[in-house]
């Protein structure tokens, strides 16, 4: 038996047409499933200061795998990132269930505001006048660095996962 009808193109979908994009749609998710943290990351990433803003570049992350710090952060993380203006290091150590202390250095950094932007919302702090900021106590999730440089603009990192 063929499943295949003569069908009017112009016509409103009808209960076999939402039927078989419902099986388009299940086929799609099982052969290509939408990332579970899509939407978090592009929502994430998308803001206005980013038109404006200069990318700094990641340029080194401890030893372990991003996917293995996802899974079960371990130990203590340094991360470099760097930009025509500035260069940053972080270092990310467990703090206790579920959160982390982040102890950062930014050069030039003395009073730079710094904003970390967590998937809940941001915190701010202002480096001190060798550059040295601290976040204590941060859910472990995804983040991204904004630093804000006096009469520049602002320097935005990747997203990392805490």
């Amino acid at each position: 038996m063929n499943n295949v009808r003569d069908h009017d193109a112009d016509a409103a979908l009808d209960d076999y047409d939402e039927h078989i994009l419902r099986r388009m749609a299940q086929m799609y998710a099982e052969a290509d499933p939408v990332p579970p943290d899509l939407v978090a990351r592009s929502q994430f990433a998308i803001t206005l200061d980013a038109l404006h803003a200069e990318v700094a570049e990641l340029q080194r992350w401890g030893t372990e795998s991003m996917a293995a710090r996802a899974e079960a952060p371990t130990g203590v993380e340094t991360i470099t990132f760097s930009s025509s203006t500035l260069t940053t290091m972080v270092t990310v150590t467990p703090a206790g269930p579920g959160t982390v202390r982040i102890d950062g250095w930014a050069a030039p950094g003395a009073g730079l505001p710094v904003e970390l932007r967590l998937e809940r919302g941001s915190e701010h702090t202002v480096a001190d006048e060798d550059g040295r900021f601290v976040f204590e106590d941060v859910s472990i999730g995804l983040a991204q660095f904004v630093l804000r440089p006096v009469g520049g603009a602002p320097v935005i990192t990747p997203s990392i996962q805490l």
